[in-house]
């Protein structure tokens, strides 16, 4: 599928709903566990889609259109969501999701972007040229992966505890 702007917003729009359904007033056990070092707990993983809708998409969609291949993107901060995170509930993590993402679209909806708008470029600091076609398509991504990542991290708290069902169950051996 190539990228549409309908199409991704009608993922985009959905993340915090989704989100939230999932885990507002979960346990500490469902929402700070993670699967070992190095990996994110859905707690981590709510505070970096926050850091990503305030330091990198929006602000790289705005680079691409202002300065083109001429500046490229500030390195993301993957691990940022640590320190931003810091003291906040899950719930007041997930609101403020939800408010930056409605005001992400709504600033992304203004732009009126164009078809042709879609093939400008940026430079990305590690993977060179990519378009703004390309950036978008990725946020759609990323929200599904970390939607996939934050029910496989779930899921895994209970994998001792299925005994042998264990084979069956796909999620648990990603």
């Amino acid at each position: 599928m190539e990228y549409d702007q309908i199409h991704a917003l009608e993922i985009l729009e959905r993340t915090p709903s989704v989100l939230k359904a999932l885990l507002v007033d979960l346990s500490d056990k469902w929402i700070m566990n993670n699967e070992g070092d190095g990996t994110f707990s859905p707690f981590d993983v709510v505070g970096h889609l926050i850091y990503g809708e305030k330091t990198d998409w929006m602000v790289r969609v705005e680079r691409i259109l202002s300065s083109g291949t001429s500046q490229p993107f500030d390195v993301f901060d993957r691990f940022a969501m640590y320190t931003e995170s810091k003291g906040k509930t899950m719930q007041q993590l997930l609101q403020e999701f939800e408010t930056l993402r409605k005001q992400n679209i709504t600033w992304l909806n203004s732009l009126a972007l164009q078809e042709s708008d879609y093939s400008r470029k940026g430079l990305h600091p590690v993977l060179g040229e990519v378009t703004l076609g390309n950036l978008l398509a990725t946020w759609v991504v990323h929200d599904l992966t970390h939607i996939a990542q934050i029910t496989r991290v779930m899921a895994k708290q209970y994998k001792p505890a299925i005994g042998p069902w264990t084979e069956f169950m796909r999620i648990l051996n990603f």
